[in-house]
């Protein structure tokens, strides 16, 4: 399946008007007054009508930082107040047993669109991002390109309740292989399998399949599989009357 990124778009920020040109233009200002007044500029004039400025000024920003105070931490990013990853561990944990959730099934602390992924020490991870752990590793060559896999499945979500299962179909699936017939974590996950493999593949949203209301998953979560494969075939391309083609495994 065919992953579509979200959009970025980035609508710059109005620049922040500045006041430090009327301090210069009230100086010129009050320096004027000050020579039509007296009609005479010496330094301690202007020494006086700068200070009185510097005053006006020291009191503006005190009662402007007094009436705004959010003005002068406006530009400060608010750090993320750190989670309680216990409680959220044993609250997944609790969910997980409700679900009747396999032994060593991993656990999930979200926090919002933050998820920490909790395996014991006999998964692996690769720099795709995919988990995985093998039960068992069979025998026999891996599947390639354009081979047909037939395998068993149940599938779970984070909270470890089951969303889906070949079992309960009553048959095994069968899909060839590099078709974009499965979901890219799913295939990533069996394509090193061997027949008579049994393997369980956690699957982050990155690889997962695409959500929305005319899909079956609603959210971007891990999806964890439980996958025992089967067999593989050959598969031949098969044309009738010109018209049709298709694929024959055995």
């Amino acid at each position: 399946m065919l992953m579509v990124p979200s959009s970025l778009s980035y609508k710059p920020t109005p620049p922040t008007p500045s006041i430090h040109f009327s301090h210069s233009k009230q100086i010129i200002q009050c320096c004027s007054n000050q020579n039509s007044r007296h009609h005479r500029a010496d330094s301690g004039v202007i020494l006086h009508c700068e200070e009185n400025l510097n005053r006006r000024l020291i009191v503006f920003l005190s009662v402007t930082t007094s009436l705004f105070p959010d003005l002068s931490s406006s530009a400060k990013t608010k750090s993320k107040s750190p989670f309680d990853e216990r409680r959220l561990l044993e609250q997944n944990k609790r969910i997980q047993k409700e679900n009747n959730a396999p032994e060593e099934f991993p656990s999930f602390i979200r926090e919002g669109f933050q998820v920490k992924v909790v395996t014991p020490g006999n998964y692996t991870t690769r720099e795709s991002g995919l988990i995985y752990r093998d039960f068992a590793v069979g025998e026999g060559d891996c599947p390639q390109a354009g081979q047909q896999v037939m395998f068993h499945y149940v599938g779970y979500n984070e909270s470890g309740r089951r969303i889906d299962s070949s079992y309960n179909q009553g048959s095994p699936a069968r899909i060839r292989m590099g078709t974009n017939a499965l979901v890219p974590g799913f295939e990533e996950g069996i394509r090193d399998m061997k027949p008579g493999g049994k393997r369980r593949i956690i699957i982050p949203p990155e690889l997962g399949p695409p959500v929305g209301p005319s899909t079956f998953f609603s959210s971007k979560q891990f999806e964890v599989f439980d996958v025992e494969l089967l067999s593989i075939q050959n598969c031949v391309r098969r044309t009738i009357a010109a018209f049709y083609s298709d694929f024959v495994c055995e």
